[in-house]
């Protein structure tokens, strides 16, 4: 185990590593942080003792020091003001005409550097805005384009299961979703059904991406002939989860019976 200590600075964010410089943390302290924006408040995730050495490659930035009352009031007070640089950054985006959606604004927690996040459908020149903003609120500021799943994660909102979506609740990193879970899982390959807020295949596609997998590879593949209690049978399709199978019969029933009650039908070699 190394001196290393792992740092979040939104809910579900990604997880920072930082060198604690000797200094005792516990999960749940809040640090002061040097990062490339500067000074920043984050939150202890892990604890010092809990990540391995060899898990981390690159150079590790310094924790300053363990947050006080009045880092705590100060990032307070910028957050307050984010509102008003997010209005008046629409402002300017209005008046040069730009294609792209404000998204949010963060102060560093220094508050010498402010940086607005938006989207966009297509490249966006914003050199006049940004200089424009430089000289309005006398910090550096930044402009920093978000993906759709990017866009969905700092909005926030609402799945089609009726609870927050998962990006902004717990998601820390996206990972891969193909279409291919989709057809594992049997689901209607309909894109307003399997695509989330953001207009991307649904992350919790994934979820159960590697059961359904496992499942599937001890059921019989539709078509093939099984034997049965009721005689020979063909396959017209099966439910993994329940582990059942749906057979056609030779008399054209269908009919569902368990997959521990169904033998798949060796084919015969043909004779030469």
């Amino acid at each position: 185990m190394a001196d290393i200590v792992g740092v979040r600075f939104k809910r579900a964010g990604k997880i920072y590593y930082f060198d604690p410089t000797g200094i005792e943390l516990e999960v749940g302290d809040y640090v002061v942080v040097k990062t490339t924006r500067g000074q920043e408040l984050g939150k202890v995730v892990i604890a010092p003792g809990q990540v391995l050495a060899g898990e981390v490659t690159k150079e590790l930035k310094l924790v300053v020091r363990k947050a006080d009352p009045e880092d705590i009031e100060q990032a307070e007070e910028l957050e307050a003001k984010e509102a008003k640089a997010l209005a008046e950054c629409a402002r300017l985006i209005a008046k040069y005409r730009l294609p792209m959606k404000l998204l949010s604004a963060e102060y560093n927690l220094d508050g010498t550097r402010l940086t607005f996040f938006f989207s966009a459908t297509e490249r966006v020149d914003f050199r006049e805005l940004v200089r424009e903003l430089n000289s309005r609120f006398k910090l550096r500021v930044e402009l920093r384009q978000l993906g759709p799943r990017d866009e969905a994660k700092a909005v926030g909102g609402f799945g089609r299961c009726g609870r927050p979506l998962c990006c902004m609740d717990f998601l820390t990193e996206f990972s891969p979703v193909s279409i291919r879970m989709a057809k594992d899982q049997d689901l209607p390959l309909n894109p307003m059904k399997i695509s989330g807020v953001c207009g991307r295949l649904l992350c919790c596609l994934a979820y159960e991406s590697g059961q359904y997998q496992s499942m599937k590879k001890q059921m019989p593949k539709v078509g093939q002939q099984v034997s049965t209690s009721m005689g020979p049978a063909r396959v017209v399709g099966g439910n993994p989860l329940k582990e059942t199978v749906t057979v056609e019969t030779d008399g054209q029933a269908s009919v569902e019976v368990p997959l521990s009650e169904i033998t798949v039908e060796e084919k015969l070699s043909k004779e030469g």
